[in-house]
């Protein structure tokens, strides 16, 4: 649910910030006052592709945030997408900023920390949904018509894609086997060399770095021998030496326990620090003298360290993914050796994964086949409720043929549609009026939101938002779309642009936008609005800019009405 989105330095908006609340958010106010720029600058936040025409004039960079709520099923979700992108989450809300520069360049941050605009599109789905009459025509795709389908039928695609993941992996290794001649021979050939290569190497684990070491070691053997010895002469050789000195203190200090016995303590203290000393200086004169300055063995080091980073720029940015190679394509030529059988045992591993997908498609195939059934009903009473006299119809088409394989099954929908008696079946995205395509597709989301809110825990609110989709609409259609959208915000929290009274009504919760002149220049603003000065807006709405109190009273009475 969003709580809070700001701008500052967007378009005519300097600086902004709107607090929405659960239910119907109405949002209105005169043509050109900037309606339509909050959603569009929430569509940014949600992954949409940005511009630097969105920022204000004589700024450097627009920012734009958001705060949202995430309950229900979703919190999981985003929990696991956000710890995958390495994003911290302290509690139940999520904390969205970009930041579009003049240059070109922007910046995404997600709970204040430094993110991508892939990860604002993994996110979006689960924190708001945006309706507008033309994208919601334009991204109706196979896909998302698909989609939209599983998520009133509830259906989880986990295990056909995983299925149809394994089912392409073998086909793909059966294909790699079977190349024509003249490539399997150039493979063979790069392979072998590859292989031979890596194998010549004879490469160790962790080889290079302790060669790294060693020539450390060798590069600077007079330095680390003479720093080493220098330290033994000062622990434990000489008369000077620590060890010596605290050999004279023992001597000292046993003299005053004769006379003190609370110095017999200190005594053990210092005979175990003389041994670690001595301990010490032995280690560091073994180290030194196991120091050989060799420039025959620094260059074979060197070579060797040469040798290995050839084949990391080659094959691997590490040691490891060099050796991984190098077991890769010895596997490859395993098995062009043994093509004819090892092609028997994948055929018969194919065969395997492709009864496994077709199980696991052909269950969801049912499912969707009997999900469309009911949601087309729903549809149809849910769009003849808005006013239009229509039938309608899902379409679950596709056949099991391995053409058709996809990791979402083998399905294909299509939405269908007769907006007027006697008229044959159509594809919705064919519908020629935008006010009829608006109430459809508002029909269909609700239906979609009423069975996957159902599903959703009590309390659990999803953001939908609704930029002027009553376009081309009026009178006994504008309301029976505003009943709509509040039977919507029971169970979601709705955001809508309208510019029509008789769906401003219905609003839990109304917002007016203004567009004002400012020191000259036009500054954008957004307030909530209640009691009187609600009722003056609606009259305005009635009546255009010259309110009268006849719109008044009109005004009054549709505000009792629809509360």
């Amino acid at each position: 649910m969003l709580i809070e989105l700001r701008l500052e330095n967007y378009a005519v908006i300097d600086n902004l910030a709107v607090e929405f609340a659960p239910g119907l958010n109405l949002l209105t106010g005169e043509t050109g006052a900037g309606k339509s720029i909050l959603i569009d600058a929430l569509a940014l936040l949600l992954g949409d592709k940005a511009s630097a025409d969105v920022i204000r004039s004589g700024a450097d960079k627009a920012t734009i945030s958001a705060v949202f709520e995430v309950e229900g099923g979703a919190e999981k979700t985003v929990a696991q997408i956000l710890e995958n992108n390495g994003i911290d989450q302290e509690d139940e809300s999520v904390i969205l900023r970009r930041e579009i520069a003049a240059g070109g360049k922007g910046r995404v941050f997600v709970n204040n920390q430094p993110a991508t605009v892939a990860v604002l599109r993994q996110l979006a789905p689960y924190l708001a949904t945006i309706h507008a009459q033309n994208e919601s025509l334009l991204s109706f795709d196979a896909s998302t018509r698909l989609r939209l389908l599983d998520t009133f039928a509830n259906i989880q695609l986990d295990a056909t894609t995983e299925a149809f993941s394994k089912w392409k992996s073998i086909n793909g290794r059966i294909e790699e086997l079977q190349r024509d001649e003249q490539d399997r021979l150039r493979l063979l050939d790069l392979w072998t060399f590859q292989a031979r290569e890596i194998e010549e190497a004879r490469l160790q684990p962790g080889e290079d770095e302790r060669l790294e070491t060693e020539k450390r070691v060798l590069a600077n053997a007079e330095k680390i021998h003479s720093a080493a010895m220098n330290a033994f002469d000062l622990l434990y050789e000489g008369n000077a030496s620590t060890a010596a000195s605290l050999r004279t203190a023992q001597k000292h200090i046993e003299e005053l326990a004769r006379y003190e016995p609370k110095f017999q303590e200190t005594m053990a203290t210092l005979e175990t620090a003389r041994i670690s000393v001595e301990d010490v200086g032995a280690s560091l004169r073994d180290y030194a003298g196991g120091i050989e300055a060799s420039p025959e063995h620094l260059a074979e080091v060197e070579d060797r360290l040469a040798a290995m980073d050839r084949l990391k720029r080659k094959y691997g940015p590490t040691l490891e993914d060099v050796m991984k190679h190098g077991a890769e394509v010895s596997r490859k030529l395993s098995e062009m050796e043994n093509k004819d059988e090892i092609l028997r045992q994948l055929r018969g591993e194919l065969a395997q994964a492709a009864e496994e997908y077709l199980v696991a498609a052909r269950t969801i195939s049912k499912k969707r086949y009997e999900a469309a059934r009911k949601l087309e009903k729903l549809v149809e009473a849910e769009i003849n409720d808005l006013a239009m006299k229509s039938s309608f119809r899902i379409d679950v088409s596709g056949t099991d043929e391995e053409g058709n394989w996809t990791a979402a099954g083998f399905d294909q929908v299509a939405y269908m549609i007769a907006t007027n008696p006697g008229e044959p079946l159509r594809q919705l995205e064919h519908i020629a009026s935008g006010g009829e395509l608006s109430r459809v597709m508002l029909a269909l989301k609700a239906s979609v939101e009423a069975s996957s809110g159902r599903k959703r825990s009590s309390g659990a609110q999803r953001t939908l938002v609704f930029d002027e989709i009553d376009t081309g609409i009026g009178g006994r259609a504008a309301e029976a779309v505003g009943k709509k959208l509040k039977s919507l915000s029971r169970s979601n929290q709705v955001l809508c642009v309208t510019h029509l009274p008789q769906i401003a009504t219905f609003a839990d919760h109304h917002y007016l936008i203004e567009k004002k002149a400012v020191g000259g220049r036009a500054r954008t603003g957004v307030h909530l609005i209640t009691g009187d000065e609600r009722t003056e807006e609606v009259a305005r709405m009635l009546s255009g800019a010259k309110l009268t109190e006849t719109s008044r009273k009109h005004a009054e009475q549709m505000l009792k009405t629809n509360a």
